[in-house]
Parts: C-alpha cells; structure tokens; sequence
C-alpha cells in the first residue's frame, strides 16, 4: 500500500469516531434525487431491492426506505452501523466495502452510494457492484455539495479545506468502469436552515477535522465561530445553507 493511498483508507474509515455529529452535521437528500436514481428500475409489482453502500448513519438508507426499497445497509465502520441501526431500525446492516460486498450474485436492482464514491476504487468497485447486479440494474451516485456561488460558503470551504468528493467532482463524471458506462447526470439546488450548533457539527465531522491534531482542529474552530458570528447564525437562530445535489446512473450492460 502506497502512502498516499494508507492515507485515504485513514480518513475513509475515520468517520465512527465521529458518528454522532455526522449523523447531525450531514443533510438528508431529496427525495427526488433519490427517486431519479432508481427510476429506470422502480416495478409496481414488487419492492426496489437496493444496497446502500458506504450507508454511513443512513442518511441515504432513510431516503430509499421512504421510497418503498427493500433496503441493506453496508459500510465498513460498525459505530456508523450502530448509529444507523438506530436511526433507521429494521434494515438490515453488514460490514463491507464497494470492492468485497457482503451479497450473492445478481441479487439486486440497484446500488446506491452517498456522499461514497470518492473512497471507492473505481474499478474494483463497478465490478463487484456489477456483480451483485441484475442484469439491468443501476448503480446510482449521489453527492450533497455545498453551493460555494454563496460568498460565505465558499470562504467555509477555505477554512476548513477542500474534500476528496469535492475534488471529484470538479474534475468532471465520477470515474466507473465495466460493466458500466454511459453515466446520466441531474442536479437540484435547495437550502438546509442550519443553526451553529448544527454549522459546527458538520464542519467537525468531515475526515480532515476529525483526523486533525488538536491545534490544527483549534484553529479551524476559532476561524468558523467568527465566521458564524457575521452571518448571524448565534445562539438557536438559523441560517439558510445552499446545497447543490449532483447525481449520476449507469445501468448494468
């Protein structure tokens, strides 16, 4: 293993530390992102059979159930796991990765991967998720993406740096390769009315604050209280935080 790639296994798998306050510093997706993704396999007669995968806390588990799927929920990290099963009880949960899934061949409709893709190789993935895949099923990526045409957002960005999904995505279409090609893309941009509590929680809970040394994590802290202090979001009143939603399908040759 290369040091550069030790270093991303190290913050892909860093978030359990932190579960709680991902669970209440991420967004929730729209549920019409989450239903374009499965639209090519949505069937009247029977339940979406779906993974989640990289699931987290279940922020995107929540949205496919809400949609009627028969739902699993996969993720490398336990604590997430434990968080999920919490916040979405009755799903089933298994350790696993995008590259070593957990499930028999051809058993799905869809895969779903939010705010995951980044830490998956995109090789070793699409072929294990195209073999847990019916034929036709869908691969569907997903990504809430803070809308940085907002002056104060983007000056967050600066303080607490970039992330390995948003370097991504600015380079184009998330990679996948066989047995998929041909990604479809949407969009939606909306607001979430965030308070700081709720500000700080989602600042401390991306990989590189929550694998950061102490100073480095004190300093971030003191520059996001000033910040939060001129946008006005003091004590329980709110502000509005612009997302973009970015998703992508591909279905199983």
């Amino acid at each position: 293993m290369t040091e550069e790639s030790s270093d991303e296994s190290r913050l892909s798998t860093s978030f359990g530390r932190a579960a709680g306050i991902y669970e209440q510093g991420r967004p929730d997706y729209p549920a019409e992102a989450v239903e374009w993704l499965l639209e090519p396999v949505r069937a009247e007669d029977r339940a979406t059979r779906v993974a989640d995968v990289g699931a987290g806390t279940g922020k995107l588990t929540r949205a496919l159930v809400g949609l009627g799927a028969e739902v699993v929920a996969i993720d490398p990290d336990p604590a997430m796991l434990a968080t999920l099963r919490d916040q979405v009880p009755g799903v089933p949960t298994f350790l696993g990765t995008a590259e070593s899934l957990p499930l028999p061949t051809n058993a799905l409709d869809a895969v779903a991967l939010g705010q995951a893709w980044h830490w998956v190789d995109p090789v070793a993935g699409s072929a294990e998720i195209g073999r847990v895949l019916r034929p036709g099923g869908v691969l569907g990526l997903v990504w809430n993406v803070r809308d940085e045409r907002e002056a104060w957002v983007a000056r967050l960005t600066r303080i607490m740096k970039g992330s390995h999904a948003e370097q991504l995505l600015a380079a184009g279409e998330p990679p996948v390769a066989a047995p998929f090609s041909g990604l479809e893309a949407r969009t939606w941009e909306w607001s979430r009315p965030v308070s700081r509590e709720t500000l700080t929680a989602m600042v401390f809970s991306r990989s590189y604050l929550i694998t950061a040394g102490d100073a480095e994590r004190e300093t971030i802290r003191r520059e996001v209280e000033v910040l939060f202090d001129e946008i006005g979001a003091i004590g329980d009143d709110v502000v509005e935080l612009p997302y973009v939603t970015q998703a992508f399908r591909a279905v199983r040759s």
